[in-house]
């Protein structure tokens, strides 16, 4: 019986072509909406959580808590400074910390102009960095020390669509009105950020910068043995001592890279609800779509509701009847909403890997992803469809035989 009424929704549905399509536009706009969301997120996430493995769970991040410009603090105690560097590197537990100068600027070649990150470490720290990312030389050679005025550049500066013109080996590129020599090129890393960057030795950095002692970011690796939370404590205690600050009241801030990833995780997931929820508008304006299409048809189909009545029919095998023609519009609309969704999310990835040169947004579909989104869909489609199934269900025949 079931299979019979089945098939008596399905023919339903087929003779009102053109209103079962319209009905459905909400559902399957709102479910591709929510599918490429959240598949471009899970993507996303995953692609983040490769980061953080290959950075390690052995690293800690310190940092300032108000993050500007090199040499934009108006106070020692605003800024990090070799001094926290040394102070670091003597905490038991550490295995190795590096200081990082760090500034987004102009960099101009051959008279065109890009704002991209300039670098500045020492070269004995590259080897270090090794550890943490991939960072190979594909031409030229690394940084070393007394490279005043050599920088090495990012894959896009070489092969990307960063400039008009490639740049190349002995070439001459100008930051802060000063003239560099590249004599090597970075590996390909994976995002466009990292693969713009400009590397210099830090020493030559604060001296275009006009800094005297900064460090925008130190980076420590743990000891084997020492667990990362724990030396991640220490080491925000001797700073606080060092610098003369109360608990609670520090200026900068000492993360775990687990610490990291579960704070960014947290963010990410606010927004993609946000998102989701923006998105999920168009399926109650889709279930709304669906009631009233029912409500119509209950209207329409009154006469016809009656002889089956008449003939035997119970309520419960009316309201199962229209129960199962608006959870179909859900379901079909869903399973179009998921093929769109799809193609939106693979469409994005591409984009973004062919003219962003992005590898961190992609589209990952999940089985729980395709099987939840059909289910709710169907959800959506038999819930809205209730009311006008239970008002169907309940009338009668001989009212429902004499309706004009």
């Amino acid at each position: 019986m079931i299979l019979d009424f089945l098939k008596l929704s399905l023919n339903n549905l087929r003779r009102r072509k053109l209103r079962s399509w319209l009905t459905m536009l909400g559902i399957f706009i709102g479910i591709a909406a929510v599918v490429a969301l959240i598949s471009l997120g899970q993507g996303l996430q995953a692609a983040i959580n490769e980061q953080f493995q290959q950075l390690g769970s052995d690293k800690i991040i310190i940092q300032t808590k108000t993050m500007g410009p090199p040499g934009s603090a108006t106070s020692k105690e605003m800024i990090l400074t070799s001094e926290d560097l040394e102070v670091i590197e003597n905490v038991r537990g550490v295995k190795w910390a590096i200081g990082m100068l760090m500034k987004s600027g102009p960099v101009n070649f051959k008279k065109n102009m890009n704002i991209v990150f300039e670098m500045g470490i020492n070269p004995d720290d590259l080897r270090l960095i090794r550890e943490v990312q991939a960072f190979n030389i594909i031409g030229g050679r690394d940084l070393k020390e007394g490279d005043k005025y050599k920088v090495l550049v990012g894959y896009n500066h070489a092969y990307g669509d960063l400039w008009d013109k490639p740049v190349k080996l002995d070439d001459t590129i100008i930051i802060e009105e000063v003239e560099f020599k590249v004599v090597g090129i970075v590996e390909k890393i994976g995002n466009p950020y990292d693969d713009a960057v400009v590397w210099l030795t830090k020493d030559t950095l604060k001296e275009v910068l006009n800094v005297e002692d900064e460090e925008s970011q130190i980076l420590v690796k743990t000891a084997i043995g020492f667990e990362p939370a724990d030396v991640a404590d220490a080491i925000k205690r001797k700073l606080r001592q060092a610098r003369g600050e109360k608990e609670e009241q520090e200026t900068f801030s000492v993360q775990t890279s687990e610490q990291l990833l579960e704070t960014f995780s947290t963010i990410f997931g606010i927004v993609q609800a946000v998102l989701v929820g923006i998105a999920a508008i168009s399926l109650l304006v889709g279930g709304i779509g669906i009631m009233n299409t029912m409500y119509t048809s209950v209207l329409e189909r009154t006469k016809e509701i009656g002889t089956m009545k008449a003939v035997g029919a119970r309520n419960s095998d009316i309201l199962l009847i229209f129960l199962m023609e608006s959870g179909l519009l859900g379901l079909v609309g869903g399973a179009i909403g998921i093929a769109i969704g799809f193609g939106l999310g693979k469409g994005t990835e591409y984009i973004a890997g062919m003219y962003l040169g992005s590898g961190l947004l992609r589209a990952v579909f999940p089985w729980y992803l395709i099987l939840g989104a059909l289910a709710f869909s169907f959800i959506i489609g038999s819930l809205s469809g209730a009311l006008p199934a239970v008002q169907a269900s309940r009338l009668k025949p001989v009212d429902a035989l004499r309706y004009e």
